[in-house]
């Protein structure tokens, strides 16, 4: 990890000059494999050093050719390296293997480089990737490993609770959240699901109810886009969301953004038992069975929220997500069970 002038502009990332002090070796010459642009642009290239020693197969992330909104986004970036830097060495979950990252504090941006994984051998889901029950319970135990690191959150205060924020300062008035929803993203739920003042009114109780209960270390954008496939199983990439809070945070979103609808709710008490038992069976005190399955059903409203607000995705993604997640609030009751 080093600080230095973080580039706007992925043709300056990718120049053998800036790699050259990024990579602390001379870079000769740089080929660029595929660029993938999401909010966050990734780009998979081969970096030819110029002492003729074998190329490297890299993948480097980071907030570029956005616009000032994106680029406003800078505290995530920094945030994902910081994951890398701080916390990915001492917790059991598969994730790339970082080759350095750059980080400008004072101007909140960071650039992160990775190996390739895709020259290694791995293949990325995309978010809208089929997922059957059992997929999702592999990809449960590598949440369920990320838990279970729990103990670091004491020594990295920068790990902060992001649902308190949502409640205390919500990213779009009630008229503007309801004109989403009002959009096609909704037509699938019901009015009284697709009520913005509702689901703003829900987060400050999920907000105090899970503030109330054992903290873990929450991936936070558990979706199937953020997975990868190995040989020796799934993995998981995008740490811009890494925050403090409680473990359903984590788990209801997944199950419901990673299954069709029907499966996830014929599913979803079977993946709660394994994943409680594999939490277990890692040393982890959990919640009986029946409080776990309360805190599940109304944790269903993180990830409804944070599809409900989202506009800079694809929108057949936003879509999807958004009626997965909001069939999951419909199905469990979950703003009920909140008081709203």
């Amino acid at each position: 990890m080093m600080s230095a002038k973080v580039p706007e502009k992925l043709a300056d990332a990718l120049s053998p000059e800036w790699l050259s002090g990024a990579l602390v070796v001379e870079i000769a010459r740089v080929d660029t494999v595929e660029v993938i642009r999401t909010v966050a642009t990734k780009a998979r290239f081969v970096a030819h050093l110029a002492d003729g020693s074998p190329p490297l197969a890299l993948c480097l992330k980071g907030l570029l050719d956005g616009d000032e909104m994106t680029r406003m986004g800078g505290p995530t970036m920094v945030r994902e390296a910081d994951f890398y830097g701080k916390v990915a060495g001492s917790v059991a979950v598969r994730v790339p293997s970082l080759h350095t990252s750059v980080i400008h504090r004072e101007a909140r941006q960071a650039i992160v480089i990775m190996r390739d994984l895709i020259a290694e051998g791995a293949t990325f889901c995309s978010a809208l990737d089929p997922f059957t029950a059992d997929d999702t319970a592999a990809s449960l135990e590598q949440l369920a490993a990320l838990h279970a690191g729990r103990g670091l959150l004491a020594s990295e205060p920068w790990i902060t609770r992001r649902i308190d924020e949502f409640a205390a300062r919500p990213h779009l008035s009630i008229e503007q959240l309801q004109a989403l929803l009002d959009d096609p993203r909704g037509v699938p739920l019901a009015p009284r699901t697709k009520d913005a003042a509702r689901l703003l009114a829900a987060l400050a109780p999920l907000a105090a109810r899970d503030a109330g209960r054992m903290q873990f270390l929450v991936h936070g954008d558990a979706h199937a886009g953020n997975i990868f496939r190995t040989s020796a199983g799934p993995g998981l990439i995008d740490w811009q969301l890494l925050q403090a809070g409680g473990w359903a945070l984590d788990l209801a979103y997944h199950v419901a953004a990673t299954l069709p609808v029907e499966i996830a709710a014929s599913e979803e008490r079977r993946l709660l038992g394994h994943y409680l038992g594999h939490m277990r069976a890692l040393g982890c005190a959990m919640a009986d069975d029946e409080t776990a399955w309360r805190e599940y059903r109304e944790a269903m409203v993180y990830g409804f929220y944070l599809w409900a607000i989202t506009r800079r995705v694809d929108p057949p993604i936003i879509h999807a997500f958004t009626a997965r997640l909001g069939a999951g609030v419909e199905r469990l009751d979950s703003f009920s069970l909140l008081g709203v």
